[in-house]
This record gives structure tokens, C-alpha cells and sequence, in this order.
């Protein structure tokens, strides 16, 4: 802070911090994976007539932090000189605080072995029958401690703590493969808990009804092509809200700053003023408060306190994710505090924060028995959505057909598409909070160079009236 200061900067804040990670896998019998990290660093961001700069190392000596700070101060120089300061800066109070995230079991504290344990085993039930050709069981760990300090006299102290755990299976017979998950794709469930997460997900005693779906799934049916009703299940529209909700509505996105990697969006600022985004029972709130969020924090990396707030009321926009540079683009002058690091020596950006879809007032069994002629669909597979997020395609791991009420025979590679504000208004119902259910997303990239940041999306089962479904030729 000092050295910023006698180098003119007009506003400066500095992110000291420890990042402690642990990774473990299991697949096909054999330890494929044991990795523990523990990285220290430091960031410095300046604000110099309208420019920013940032410069970040990973030695805390005077030397050091004198070279990286006077560093920060030379780029917003450079970039002033490129032409006139175009950024702006929210007002937000200079918070003293100190924030942990909730936890009950510190799993840094729990042994290996207990852990190899739980995965080895797992994996043994998952390579019970010879149809299964590949295994994976994976637990990941990571804690976060932050100092966050500013020119204007914030002093943040913040540790935050996450787990996750899942096991896959991959089945093959007779020139045809599947794959199931469990309890959700791309390495299971987190969620800012303790090892209290894994132990509550008995990753031993799903893995045989994982192993069956995916061998049952290798004599299913496919898909079939027409116009559906669907319901998908709460993971799988975890990935639909963060997908075409929650990157659509990234304000520096919007404005263009993600054109060059990962293109811009559909929800321009035009749209402030009551545009439709789907159907009056669609609530799509974002919540960096939320219990066990991923995103869930006291203070984002720009100081701003945590909020509660509606992207989408009653199927009308409300507003986007913010940080406190681009706030004014929206005619706010204060950020939504969405602004996130991967770790201290990284730039903070716009990220999603907790993104959810409110739950409704239907029973599962009661949707079912409502709904005619559609198509249940689980667990992703894999999936595209074009740069303006609106035109997309999923397909999931499994399908189970709904006729008249019931449901009917197993569906492989279950497949629909569509453009996004059309998919929201055809959401006419949604299962209620007994269903509903809190999914951690670790793995979100954005950003050049690319940062990875983790947040959560809660979602109950709901349905989607008509949607095109199957592959089309």
C-alpha cells in the first residue's frame, strides 16, 4: 500500500494468500492419482487515471513485493498511455472482517488411507461384472486463505474449504459403450462443506446401482427423434442454468471483454427493460450467501460484502452478474460482488456466483403421472452452445420414456436442443424443495490466461414442454 501510494496510484488493494489442494483417484483397480499442493502468493491490482494494472508473485520479501507493486503501478501507466481510462470504480464501504466458510470435518485432517480406502473399494464394486471396461473414483480437497487489503482501508480475512467426491464406470458389448455417473458427471459432487460430504454420499454403497444402469444402459433403446416433453433432473439442469443463465448474463461479457475467447452474449443491455427470459414460474436468483455454495463468500476479490439477488423474476431479466468496474455499464453504482481469482496472483474477473433455479410445488411422482408423452433425462454427457449463448444441445447419460403417466423403457444417449430463451418459457413445472438440491460446478474456465473458478447451482427436477429431442439428420 505504501509503495502504490508514493507511486500515484489512486486506488490500490493487495490479495496475500495460500491455496492448499489434495486430489486423489482410483481407476481400474490401481492408485492413478495422489497430488498435494500448497502454493503462497500475492497480488497487487493499482487504479491510475482510469487504467488498471496487476502484477502478482510468489516470494513475500521487501524486495519482492517493492518490484511487483512498482510493476502493477507501470502497467496502468502503459495502459493509460494506450489511450484514455475508460474504467470505473463502484463505491463500496472499507469492510474489517474475518469470514470461514462452514465445515465439519477438516478434510485435510482425515489420513490417506481412509480416503484410498473408500475409493479402492468403491472401485472394486464398480469392476464387479465383465461388461465393466473402465472405473474411476476420485475425491478432490482444496482450502483457500485470503488476506484482502485496500487503499480505502479494507481488511478481509477469509477461509474457505471445499470437498467432492464421485465414482464413473465405463460399460462395453458388443461394439457399443456407455457410461454412467455417480452422483453427478465429471468427477461427482462439491460443495464448500468438510470430508462430511464424501462420508454423506456412500460412494461403496451407490457404486453397484451405478455399475447395473450403466450395463442395463448398453441394450437400451435410443433416443427417438421429435418434439417432447422433457424433465430433467436437478444435476443436469445445473449445467443448463450455468450454461445459458449464468455465462449469458456476465456483464464483461456482455460488453465484449470475453469476445476473443469465448465470445460475447444475447442478453444485451437493451434487455434491462422487461425482456422475457422464460415462464412466470421461472425465478433464477443468484446467491453468494447461500450455505455450502462453491461461490459462497463473505467478500468477493473487490472487497464487496456478499449479496442475494433475482437474474430472472417471474420469467422477466432483472440483471447481471457485476464486479466493480463494470457496475456503471448497468447504471448501478454498486458491483453485485461477483468479482473472483483463481488464487491471489490471478486478476479477478466476473464470475458466476451461486446461480439457482427456485424450486416449485410438484411431488416427482406427480409430474410424472402429469406428463404425457416425454422423456426423463440424467446426468450429462457431453454438450455445445454457441458463442451468443443461445442455440445449445445436451445429451445425458440416461433416459427413461414417460407414456401416458408412466414411466417405460430406458433410453441411451438421450439428446435435446434448443435456443434459450424459448427453452425457459416452455418450463411449466417444477418439483418442489423436497427435490431440490444444491450442485457444485468445480471447474468453470474463463479468462486469458485461463482461470478455473467453482460455483454451485441448486435445481429441482422441472419439466420442458415440446422440446425437439433426438439427433436429427
Amino acid at each position: 500500500m505504501d509503495i502504490t501510494r508514493s507511486l500515484g496510484a489512486d486506488w490500490a488493494d493487495v490479495r496475500v494468500g495460500r491455496v492448499e489442494c489434495e486430489d486423489l483417484a482410483v481407476r481400474n483397480g490401481a492408485v492413478a492419482r495422489l497430488e498435494q499442493s500448497e502454493t503462497l502468493g500475492f497480488g497487487v491490482r493499482v487504479l491510475v487515471d482510469g487504467a488498471h494494472g496487476f502484477a502478482s508473485g510468489f516470494d513475500l520479501t521487501p524486495e519482492e513485493v517493492e518490484r511487483v507493486a512498482t510493476l502493477a503501478i507501470s502497467l496502468a501507466r502503459a495502459g493509460r498511455r494506450a489511450g484514455p481510462g475508460r474504467l470505473r470504480w463502484a463505491d463500496e464501504p472499507a469492510y474489517k472482517d474475518i469470514w470461514t466458510s462452514p465445515y465439519l470435518i477438516d478434510p485435510f485432517g482425515v489420513s490417506l488411507e481412509t480416503k484410498l480406502d473408500v475409493l479402492s473399494r468403491a472401485d472394486e464394486v464398480l469392476r464387479g461384472k465383465p461388461e465393466i471396461t473402465a472405473t474411476s473414483c476420485t475425491m478432490s480437497f482444496r482450502r483457500e486463505s485470503q488476506i484482502f487489503l485496500s487503499s480505502e482501508g479494507a481488511d478481509i480475512e477469509q477461509v474457505v474449504i471445499r470437498s467432492g467426491a464421485g465414482a464413473s464406470c465405463v460399460a462395453h458389448r458388443a461394439g457399443e459403450t456407455q457410461v454412467r455417473s455417480y452422483p453427478a458427471a465429471f468427477g461427482g459432487h462439491f460443495m464448500a462443506l468438510g470430508y462430511e460430504l464424501v462420508e454423506s454420499l456412500d460412494l461403496v454403497g451407490n457404486a453397484e446401482q451405478t455399475r447395473e444402469e450403466a450395463i442395463e444402459l448398453l441394450s437400451a433403446d435410443p433416443c427417438p427423434v421429435g418434439d417432447k416433453d422433457i424433465i430433467l433432473s436437478g444435476d443436469q439442469l445445473a449445467l443448463q442454468i450455468h450454461e445459458s443463465v449464468g455465462h449469458a448474463t456476465e456483464l464483461d461479457r456482455v460488453q465484449g471483454w470475453e469476445a476473443n475467447l469465448a465470445g460475447t452474449s444475447f442478453v444485451d443491455t437493451g434487455k434491462l427493460d422487461g425482456y422475457r427470459y422464460g415462464s412466470e414460474i421461472v425465478n433464477l436468483v443468484a446467491d453468494a450467501t447461500v450455505p455450502a455454495g462453491l461461490a459462497t463468500v463473505g467478500y468477493d476479490d473487490d472487497g464487496v460484502r456478499s449479496q442475494r439477488w433475482h437474474i430472472v423474476k417471474e420469467g422477466v431479466f432483472q440483471g447481471y452478474l457485476t464486479s466493480r468496474d463494470v457496475a456503471h455499464f448497468e447504471d448501478n453504482e454498486r458491483s453485485r460482488g461477483c468479482s473472483r481469482a483463481e488464487g491471489p496472483w490471478n486478476v479477478p474477473i466476473v464470475r458466476i456466483s451461486n446461480l439457482s433455479l427456485m424450486p416449485g410445488k410438484w411431488s416427482f411422482d406427480d409430474l410424472v403421472a402429469d406428463t404425457e408423452d416425454g422423456i426423463y433425462m440424467d446426468g450429462v454427457k457431453c454438450w455445445s452452445i454457441d458463442q451468443q449463448r443461445l442455440n445449445f444441445q445436451f445429451t445425458c447419460e440416461l433416459g427413461r420414456e414417460i407414456k401416458n403417466g408412466k414411466p417405460g423403457r430406458l433410453l441411451k444417449n438421450p439428446t435435446y436442443q434448443g435456443l434459450t430463451p424459448e427453452f425457459w418459457a416452455s418450463c411449466d413445472a417444477i418439483c418442489s424443495p423436497t427435490h431440490w438440491r444444491l450442485w457444485g460446478v468445480p471447474n468453470c474456465g474463463k479468462g486469458q490466461p485461463m482461470q478455473t473458478a467453482e460455483m454451485s447451482h441448486g435445481a429441482a427436477p422441472a419439466r420442458f414442454r415440446r422440446q425437439p429431442v433426438g439427433v436429427r439428420g
